[in-house]
C-alpha cells in the first residue's frame, strides 16, 4: 500500500485536525492525537509504486493515542480491480501501533469471494523517508473464506 500524504497528489489527506484544548501528552500532541484522516492508496503488487495495480485502500484512520506512541485507529477496505479478486473486498478495523515492527490488524468481513471472510493482516512499513509524508506499507493477509 502507498500512503502519499504529501506532494501535489495526495492519496491521504486530514480531513479533521487536533483539538486544540487536547490534554494528552506530548508525543500525542505532536502526532495530532485526534486528527483524522481520509485515504484512497493505492495496492500494488509488489513495493515498487510501478507495479501493477491491484486495488485501492479506501477508508479513514484517526491518531488514537495519547501516550507516547503513535497509534492509529484504522477502518479501511481493500477494494481489488485486478485478477481473480476484481471486484471484491476486505475490510480491516483495529488498531495500527505504526512504530511497531509489525502490527496485526483483524479482517471483519468482505465481499465478492471475500464475502463474510474472516482473518488478519500483518502490516509492516517498507519504507518512510525521513519526511514522514509518505510510506509504502507491506500488508500480509491472512483469510478465511466462507464457502
Amino acid at each position: 500500500m502507498h500512503n502519499v500524504r504529501g506532494g501535489a497528489n495526495p492519496s491521504t489527506v486530514r480531513v479533521a485536525v487536533q483539538p486544540t484544548n487536547s490534554t494528552g501528552s506530548e508525543m500525542g500532541a505532536m502526532f495530532g492525537f485526534g486528527s483524522i484522516y481520509v485515504m484512497d492508496n493505492s495496492l500494488t503488487a509488489t513495493p515498487d509504486a510501478n507495479s501493477t495495480l491491484i486495488g485501492r485502500a479506501q477508508g479513514l484512520y484517526a491518531m488514537s493515542s495519547q501516550e507516547n506512541e503513535l497509534s492509529l485507529l484504522m477502518t479501511v477496505t481493500y477494494n481489488f480491480v485486478y485478477g481473480i479478486y476484481n471486484g471484491s473486498s476486505l475490510s480491516i478495523v483495529g488498531r495500527n501501533p505504526v512504530m511497531n515492527e509489525v502490527r496485526e490488524m483483524p479482517i471483519v468481513g468482505g465481499t465478492g469471494v471475500f464475502r463474510l471472510a474472516r482473518g488478519f493482516a500483518l502490516a509492516k512499513t517498507h519504507s518512510m523517508p525521513k519526511d514522514q509524508l509518505n510510506s509504502t506499507i507491506i500488508y500480509n493477509v491472512t483469510v478465511i473464506p466462507y464457502y
